[in-house]
């Protein structure tokens, strides 16, 4: 199948582009070169240059390398806003390339994909059946960081970027909680598309097998009944079928719990800090095409050039469903009261794959002379393989009236607006029905994950407050009033949410206390209050009868008293973000 796939790639690297419009990849005689930066950039303009009643190229904002991100707009007839193309009943096909710039097949992929668009006739029919928006390099700062050395699985090419950008963050973690200027600026150009489709190339690492792409799809789950079940039941079938058709056999990604893939195969569940759980959120369906590194970049290339090219000749040929799809969505979004927080992939499995792999073993490691597993290539098999493709939710929460953030947080406040939610300030002190959260526990992660020390299995204890009183200047960020945003609002600040603002430490100063008590002095204070007060006695004697280290302890007996107290401080663990419950002021 490797040779079948090398000579079918051999096919369009040999089509003899216009010289002006071929790109380093195509050059190279070993298609083992992927484009710089500067060649980058520099082929899109002349392509907008060159053809500019059917593609545009702009500047979408910074990112942290002080250059700009870009997007690349094609339209068979000049269509270049979102607003034009939904009034057209045009979907968006939006492609994102270079989040990993070591794993650069989508970079050149697109680049020939946007010239062949422009340039063919076959092509310019689907540009007037689908607006296709690229972003060339997401992280600019990762590619200019050019090495041959950090990508040590892979097969070439000869150089490449580096997976962190210039803050050394992994930008695919970073799509809520936006510490790089490159999150920012997609969030801006993702909501401003809000594209049917968006599709995000990378390169695998892991198992060895026969396939040179493999597929991570959205969770369909995920995206609710109507969505979800058109996701599985025409859109992947018509990718897989298409990429048969065109000699590329695909796989769902290959993510297994045992050592090799014979084991099962399993869904990445994709949390929103990666870009399709980000998608999802807005009733986008996402897919991360992964090739497999130990292929020539000469296939991987070819592979997600085609692949490119079978989403926008699957996304014209079913337009009509995956709008009335997305629609329907978007109506059961508005109505949704209950909202899943967390997911698990259940212990049955949903179905099984023909899997195509590679005999697996073990043998005596050259350095260390234990036993390491290698992979057989002269022992190919195809066989059924168990696929774990179903999750259930873990954690949700009834949605509030609304969700009050105090001014005090900014950053909460830039996020949330960032991404499309909706936030009014009170011009005057607002008294109602609410919900207030104490953190009652939580664990955190010893060492910094992407700069944070991220928060998870978040306890709260939950407290009414008939008349709790918001100052002006708070924000109120109505649930009926979010449309597509919905999801994400109730994602980003839900305490027990796996990527909430809170697991990614927004409001981690409501983790330490301020005030305290000098024992000697508090002695005297916690008698006289447990005397005029004998019902927080009886519950400090109930306490000690259930818990030996209570009742063995002084200290930590009057550290009882004092949070059972007025004393104790009302602001330690007290999530600042209310749920309204009453009415909102018009």
């Amino acid at each position: 199948m490797f040779l079948a796939s090398l000579l079918l790639a051999t096919s369009l690297m040999t089509a003899a582009p216009a010289p002006r419009f071929s790109t380093p990849f195509e050059r190279d005689p070993q298609h083992n070169t992927t484009a710089t930066y500067a060649e980058c950039i520099g082929f899109y303009k002349e392509l907008a240059a060159a053809y500019p009643a059917t593609m545009q190229l702009r500047e979408a904002g910074p990112t942290d390398s002080g250059q700009p991100l870009h997007e690349v707009v094609l339209s068979a007839d000049g269509t270049f806003e979102p607003a034009a193309s939904r009034a057209k009943g045009r979907p968006v096909l939006f492609i994102q390339n270079g989040i990993h710039p070591g794993e650069p097949e989508g970079i050149d992929a697109s680049m020939m994909l946007a010239r062949n668009l422009l340039r063919e006739q076959r092509f310019l029919a689907l540009l007037g059946k689908v607006t296709v928006v690229i972003v060339p390099v997401y992280n600019v700062d990762g590619m200019l960081n050019r090495n041959s050395t950090t990508r040590v699985n892979q097969n070439g090419p000869q150089a490449y970027g580096f997976r962190g950008n210039a803050r050394h963050l992994d930008l695919n973690r970073d799509y809520v909680k936006q510490d790089s200027r490159n999150a920012r600026s997609f969030a801006a150009l993702f909501g401003k598309w809000r594209p049917e489709l968006f599709v995000e190339t990378h390169t695998s690492n892991g198992a060895d097998y026969q396939y040179t792409m493999t597929l991570i799809p959205t969770q369909p789950d995920k995206l609710g009944p109507v969505l979800g079940a058109y996701l599985q039941d025409k859109l992947l079938p018509a990718l897989y079928q298409g990429m048969d058709q065109k000699k590329w056999p695909m796989t769902p990604y290959v993510d297994f719990e045992g050592e090799t893939p014979e084991s099962g195969l399993r869904a990445f569940l994709e949390s929103p800090r990666y870009s399709t759980g980000y998608a999802a959120l807005f009733n986008t369906i996402g897919f991360m095409p992964e090739t497999h590194m130990l292929k020539a970049f000469g296939p991987r290339v070819q592979a997600t050039y085609d692949l490119l090219l079978t989403y926008l000749e699957t996304v014209a040929a079913q337009a009509p469903a995956l709008l009335a799809a997305r629609a329907e969505a978007d109506r059961a979004l508005a109505a949704q009261t209950q909202f899943p927080l967390a997911w698990a992939l259940t212990d049955t499995a949903t179905t099984t794959v023909q899997f195509r792999g590679y005999e697996a073993g073990h043998k005596p490691s050259a350095v260390s002379g234990q036993p390491r597993l290698y992979y057989d290539r002269t022992r190919p098999y195809v066989r059924p393989v168990k696929y774990y493709n179903t999750a259930r939710a873990t954690a949700t929460a009834t949605a509030p009236v609304a969700y009050v953030i105090p001014a005090a947080w900014g950053e909460a406040v830039e996020n949330l607006r960032r991404n499309g939610v909706v936030l009014h300030p009170l011009a005057q002190p607002l008294t109602g029905p609410a919900e207030v959260y104490t953190i009652g526990d939580f664990k955190t992660t010893p060492r910094p994950y992407e700069g944070h020390y991220l928060h998870s299995q978040v306890r709260l204890l939950t407290t009414p407050e008939p008349h709790a009183t918001l100052a002006a200047g708070d924000y109120l960020a109505v649930l009926a009033e979010q449309g597509p945003a919905a999801r994400y609002l109730v994602q980003a600040l839900e305490p027990q949410a796996t990527d909430s603002f809170f697991a990614w430490g927004f409001f981690d100063s409501i983790l330490q206390q301020k005030e305290h008590y000098s024992d000697y002095v508090f002695e005297d204070l916690a008698a006289e209050f447990l005397a005029r007060n004998p019902a927080v006695r009886q519950q400090l004697e109930a306490a000690k009868k259930t818990d030996a280290a209570l009742a063995a302890s002084g200290p930590a007996q009057l550290e009882w008293v004092y949070q059972h107290s007025p004393y104790a401080e009302a602001g330690y663990r007290r999530y600042p973000v209310l749920r309204w419950l009453g009415a909102v002021p018009r």
